[in-house]
């Protein structure tokens, strides 16, 4: 009974930081998935009977071959299930939508023609940031190759490339919040995997907020960091939007409004990847490459809050790219080596670890009490949140999975290497291939509309 009071009292702080997250995404609206992580950001979605098991020919609604390369997260509203991808060998990139009762691509889009894309780590594409979506509009980044809005439609509304060098390649997804869109821009002082030179770099690391209606520059803060790929995460605090926005060795809020620092915390590391998670005015934020470590920051502070306000930190089964997720009393990690660890939230105190195989790159998402994690061979297990290790399936699909899972209601959208998967309980389809946008082309890339040509152009930096 304590337990239960206790996870209750727990459940209900979480569900009021989400509501005010949520409340800043789009102005009000609540769209299924509509940007990395889902609504708040954080991986969670309610349980409307989304499939605990699947296979490649169990609880499969429709798999669709995608075109080219892409390691960007599905997005969802309704009938329309978004990704981006990369065809060309990076030259050409694209939004699609897919159909989400039937799989068909029912727009693929060129958004952006790219003479030299650059290099990027193996492990990375040109299309892995996740798209944002809004009531009528959907925003796309490719990093330092651009940055577009589009009608749902498809017609380009209008395009910009920000100068930066990102590294590895681009990674951090954009985030729509009160009118803004908001990009991390944390590069290099110059190229890596390649030579291609970017005219226009002020400062290596930065952030810039355009508008979400014209692309103009409303506002850009630089700030003095180490290379990152992470995503913000936006907060109310205070009757204030905040931006929670890790770089390679601190962490920093922003006024989401003006760009102004409010405080920033230390620590060593670069390459962050993970996405910050909060609950009951903490925030938990990785802290990168080469030894991770995990942070339990009070929000609230100013300035430099490194000696004030870090309530705890945790040093193993910390991971490098995985964002955690928050069930309850706990958060839980899943390391880049496949071992899960519920960790108590009040005090870091680990409860329970679990290796369960294969290495990690998507991030957690909890549905309910049930936590999916992913490897990058193409299984997901499903664990029961508590305070003991609880394991109800072990799904396997073809290729490799680095995408997080999207949620829509009952149906899950899971991305591979080759597939955009729609699982769901009871499915009848035996997860034949869903027709693509020209049903007699054997590339689903051919024929697709070409809106790079005859759009408005690029915003000047």
């Amino acid at each position: 009974m304590r337990m239960s009071l206790l996870r209750l009292f727990c459940g209900t702080r979480l569900w009021l930081v989400v509501v005010l997250v949520t409340a800043h995404l789009s102005a009000g609206e609540r769209l299924e998935w509509p940007q990395f992580r889902g609504p708040t950001g954080q991986g969670t979605a309610t349980d409307e009977g989304a499939p605990v098991t699947w296979s490649e020919t169990e609880n499969i609604s429709w798999k669709t071959r995608l075109p080219g390369q892409g390691w960007s997260s599905p997005v969802v509203d309704g009938d329309e299930t978004w990704v981006t991808a990369a065809t060309e060998s990076g030259k050409s990139l694209r939004a699609i939508c897919c159909d989400t009762k039937t799989g068909r691509i029912v727009r693929n889009i060129k958004v952006f023609d790219v003479d030299r894309p650059g290099g990027v780590h193996p492990k990375n594409g040109h299309a892995s940031p996740t798209p944002v979506l809004a009531t009528n509009r959907i925003y796309v980044h490719f990093g330092a190759n651009g940055t577009a809005c589009l009608e749902r439609s498809g017609k380009i509304v209008w395009k910009r490339t920000i100068a930066y060098y990102h590294h590895h390649g681009s990674a951090g997804s954009p985030v729509l919040v009160n009118g803004l869109l908001v990009l991390v821009c944390d590069g290099m002082t110059n190229p890596f995997y390649d030579k291609v030179s970017r005219p226009g770099i002020e400062s290596p690391q930065f952030l810039v907020a355009l508008d979400a209606e014209t692309g103009e520059v409303r506002w850009k803060t630089a700030r003095d960091s180490r290379h990152s790929y992470a995503t913000p995460l936006v907060i109310h605090q205070q009757e204030r939007a905040e931006l929670i926005a890790p770089g390679g060795d601190h962490v920093w809020a922003y006024d989401a409004v003006t760009g102004a620092e409010l405080w920033r915390c230390r620590y060593e590391g670069y390459s962050v990847i993970p996405r910050p998670v909060t609950a009951d005015g903490l925030v938990y934020v990785s802290t990168g490459y080469d030894s991770a470590s995990l942070l339990a920051i009070e929000l609230g502070g100013k300035g430099d809050v490194t000696g004030s306000r870090i309530k705890w930190r945790l040093s193993q089964g910390v991971p490098f790219t995985p964002s955690a997720v928050v069930v309850g009393p706990h958060i839980y990690l899943l390391s880049d080596n496949g071992i899960l660890s519920c960790v108590a939230r009040n005090d870091g105190r680990v409860v329970w670890k679990q290796r369960l195989g294969g290495n990690a790159s998507a991030s957690l998402t909890a549905i309910g009490e049930k936590i999916y994690c992913q490897s990058e061979d193409g299984q997901t297990h499903v664990i029961v949140a508590g305070d003991q290790f609880q394991k109800r399936a072990v799904n396997r699909l073809k290729g490799r999975t680095f995408a997080s899972l999207a949620v829509a209601g009952p149906r899950l959208l899971l991305r591979s290497d080759r597939f955009l998967y729609c699982l769901m309980e009871g499915a009848a389809s035996a997860g034949g291939d869903a027709a693509p946008a020209d049903a007699n082309s054997e590339d689903p890339g051919e024929r697709a509309e070409d809106a790079s040509s005859d759009a408005p152009p690029d915003v000047a930096p």
